[in-house]
């Protein structure tokens, strides 16, 4: 039998989907980050399962003793406490050995905390990044605020409450004018979504708070001119490229209306 990873609620406990209800109550056998946690979400939908803890402390040694169980035909699903394994959570590790034992992995996708902020921010665009929990330390930090200057795209990271105020506080210096969102206890009851820049969030949010964080970024303003988008729109035709795709490339990561472009590259 394969190994499934299944996705589980980040909040709400109806957010889950029949396909993994199935599996967790058809498993031989259930691997839970906090089995009390993953033991609420079972008892919610009905299923009595066998839980077998599976977290960072414990990881490899069991990923050691699943393998061998895994080839033996026993049916094993993999939760964590919420959303996807393996995304900041454990069970990367064992996914790896299975398919290093050549063992089949079936992925049972559902609630992402990382999606879920994005769009409930309204900040997202073409393209992002995922960073994970926020360093820790405020040089780290620092250094990770300067370095977003020069990504132009959203950027999601989770953050802990307690750290949420020093976090933005920190990233104001660096990057006060960045659109962004304070993404709190999504899906549950007292949900809420906080936007502004960077600065203004940083004021709002000057004490810990409450639940789950999602910090979302959005897209910065990238000052171009005509005169630099035209010349990158030469550049391409030189290198070959069709005059009108190399105006619509340039179009899109400017913002430089297209036909602005392929009529001064005429």
């Amino acid at each position: 039998m394969p190994l499934a990873v299944c996705a589980t609620p980040i909040g709400n406990l109806e957010d889950v989907t029949l396909r993994v209800l199935r599996e967790l109550a058809e498993a031989d056998v259930v691997l839970a980050e906090d089995t009390r946690h993953t033991r609420l979400l079972l008892e919610r939908h009905g299923i009595t399962a066998r839980l077998l803890s599976y977290h960072e402390h414990n990881e490899a040694k069991r990923t050691a003793e699943l393998v061998p169980r895994l080839k033996a035909g026993e049916r094993i699903a993999l939760v964590s406490d919420a959303g996807l394994p393996g995304i900041n959570d454990p069970g990367a590790r064992l996914v790896r050995a299975a398919l290093e034992a050549g063992l089949m992995v079936t992925v049972q996708p559902g609630p992402s905390a990382v999606e879920t902020a994005l769009v409930a921010s309204g900040l997202v665009g073409e393209r992002y990044q995922f960073l994970g929990y926020l360093p820790r330390g405020e040089r780290a930090l620092q250094e990770l605020g300067s370095e977003l200057v020069g990504w132009p795209w959203a950027v999601v990271a989770f953050e802990s409450p307690q750290r949420l105020a020093r976090s933005l506080r920190v990233l104001a210096r660096v990057l006060p004018d960045r659109p962004a969102a304070v993404c709190r206890e999504l899906t549950k009851r007292h949900e809420e979504v906080a936007l502004g820049t960077v600065a203004e969030l940083a004021e709002r949010f000057v004490e810990p708070v409450r639940g789950e964080v999602t910090l979302v970024l959005g897209e910065a303003e990238v000052a171009v001119d005509d005169a630099a988008a035209s010349a990158a729109v030469a550049e391409l035709v030189e290198a070959g490229v069709a005059r009108r795709r190399a105006a619509e490339l340039v179009s899109k990561l400017t913002g430089v209306p297209r036909n602005r472009l392929y009529g001064s590259s005429l």
